[in-house]
């Protein structure tokens, strides 16, 4: 049985450094495979003798025309030939991709007016293909080593075995919900320690802001109710199948209370027999 990795996203969201990752990561990768080849590409896996156990499949188009009606079905090809085949989708922002597009003077693929209307056309072409994808990774607030490092992260511990992959992050509401949650849960009722002199220049790494923010009896039942709820959809997820969990945990900057909480609910998760990836992403603004 070989493995196949299926790449697509938005135009500028990172495809080529995915490509780039995962063929340093030992993948046979393929870049800009038109959907109607995937099936192709698996014949010539699968013959005997061939070497390429892990396959990496970047899809792309040539101009702006429609492809998920080709890819959905070579993707289920895939996997009635009893591959492992899982989706991964990248995404990023609208002011992430203007941006890019803008500093690098490339032409969006996508017709438009303006880089903005190109996008937008672009996102609702693709909706259907980020809403059926296994792992939706945003890249927003990436550089291209945190990509590579965030892939690296979450395939490697996939190599090793590990059934449902669980990442639990910290954001800021102010800088927009992340766009790769499955389950996005309010801290924002917590007394917040930016009000703080002492603490505002602190975050939620620090002891005195933990203190600060477990103190509160509100945070502590917030974390018992949660390792009920985990404990109950946790074996729900495996039972369908779902490969990947983001796990969102919101305050108004994203610096002291959720990544306190975030923090505490990975210890959460892990007591109850997983091991978890935590990320905070507005830590550092």
């Amino acid at each position: 049985m070989s493995e196949f990795l299926v790449i697509a996203g938005m135009s500028g969201a990172g495809r080529s450094t995915a490509a780039d990752t995962f063929e340093d990561l030992g993948w046979f990768v393929i870049d800009n495979m038109p959907p109607a080849l995937l099936t192709k590409v698996a014949e010539l896996v699968g013959v005997r003798g061939s070497e390429a156990e892990r396959v990496a499949l970047v899809v792309g188009r040539a101009g702006g025309e429609r492809f998920e009606d080709e890819l959905f079905p070579a993707v289920d090809e895939l996997k009635n030939r009893r591959n492992r085949v899982t989706t991964l989708f990248l995404d990023a922002s609208e002011e992430a991709l203007v941006r890019r597009f803008e500093g690098t003077r490339r032409r969006h693929p996508f017709p438009g007016e303006s880089v903005v209307e190109a996008i937008e056309a672009e996102r609702r072409e693709m909706r259907p293909i980020r809403d059926s994808a296994d792992l939706v990774v945003d890249t927003s607030d990436l550089n291209v080593h945190e990509l590579r490092a965030r892939l690296i992260d979450i395939f490697e511990k996939e190599r090793a075995g590990v059934a449902l992959q669980i990442q639990v992050m910290s954001f800021g509401f102010k800088h927009g919900i992340p766009l790769d949650a499955d389950m996005v849960l309010d801290v924002r009722f917590l007394p917040n320690p930016h009000w703080q002199e002492e603490l505002r220049i602190l975050t939620g790494m620090d002891g005195p802001v933990r203190d600060y923010v477990m103190v509160q009896p509100e945070a502590r039942v917030f974390l018992k109710r949660m390792d009920s709820l985990l404990e109950f959809l946790i074996p729900q997820y495996e039972r369908e199948g779902k490969s990947y969990l983001t796990i969102a945990i919101g305050c108004t900057g994203g610096q002291h209370r959720s990544v306190v909480l975030a923090e505490e609910l990975a210890g959460v998760v892990t007591g109850l027999g997983h091991e978890p990836v935590v990320h905070h992403r507005d830590i550092d603004r």
